[in-house]
């Protein structure tokens, strides 16, 4: 129940559908870029990690050759241009030099160009926020040169505020497509749909309906329409429907399985 599941979704599938047009797609001087949006918890990771799978890295070690056509790497708590390339070089096992920024970045484009990259996909790219204004341009600058001299995508990932932090280069603003992961409505049959998804992959015995109205509407309420949160309230509900002998997800089960909503522990943080 707790192993890491992908539920399927029609905007998960269009955007899956998008990011592997940029692998496709022919290279050039400006090639195109994205940037996934939502919310904390709302699957743009696991979207990402399934979209990884699909593209592996290809090694054949007896003649020394790596074809990595994606690369998912981690933006540093408060990035900087030399922290970045240094990400991309630990991603490959690579080491690192100690000298220059200079050499830290044609150390970089070195191994991203001998793998054939095709797209660089950076998760927590809004922690730019965290680094002051000059560092902020000179992390864009990179991304930019990058794309440029290595005809490659580039794909950043992270909250609403990544469309502020990318704002203050309208280059780069106008180069960057906006792909957004809303938060789920109790009313859209999309919603519905996923319920129904989840119902299905639950170790229950007994239908639980999930998509009916007063159930997913608790629900939504409950989770404030987060994918992540939907799945960790669901796996809670089934465990406390073993353990009770009822094998399905009602209102009570909802109510009585322990989850603490995300606005309910923001309020116990603070309050310590």
């Amino acid at each position: 129940m707790n192993r890491p599941r992908w539920i399927g979704y029609p905007r998960a599938h269009e955007i899956l559908s998008k990011l592997e047009d940029l692998v496709r797609h022919p290279r050039q001087t400006r090639m195109p870029s994205m940037l996934l949006l939502g919310n904390t918890n709302n699957g743009k990771t696991r979207l990402i990690e399934r979209f990884i799978r699909q593209h592996p890295v290809k090694e054949d070690l007896q003649n020394d050759y790596v074809h990595a056509p994606v690369l998912f790497i981690q933006t540093p708590a408060a990035p900087t241009e030399a922290a970045l390339y240094s990400e991309i070089l630990n991603a490959f096992y690579e080491r690192v030099p100690a000298s220059s920024l200079d050499a830290k970045r044609d150390r970089a484009m070195h191994v991203l160009k001998g793998v054939r990259l095709k797209v660089l996909l950076l998760d927590e790219l809004h922690n730019m926020l965290a680094s002051n204004k000059s560092q902020q341009q000179q992390v864009l600058n990179s991304l930019k040169f990058m794309s440029n001299v290595l005809s490659i995508s580039i794909v950043g990932c992270g909250t609403g505020d990544l469309a502020r932090a990318v704002s203050i280069d309208p280059q780069i603003q106008n180069r960057f497509k906006p792909l957004v992961l809303p938060n789920w409505r109790p009313d859209e049959q999309a919603y519905r749909d996923l319920l129904a998804s989840f119902e299905v992959v639950l170790p229950l015995r007994r239908p639980s309906s999930l998509s009916s109205n007063t159930v997913a509407h608790k629900i939504n309420a409950m989770t404030e329409g987060t994918i992540g949160e939907i799945s960790d309230l669901l796996n809670l509900a089934a465990k406390q429907a073993i353990r009770d002998g009822t094998e399905c997800i009602t209102v009570k089960e909802l109510n009585s399985c322990g989850y603490v909503p995300p606005s309910d522990r923001k309020k116990q943080i603070a309050s310590l």
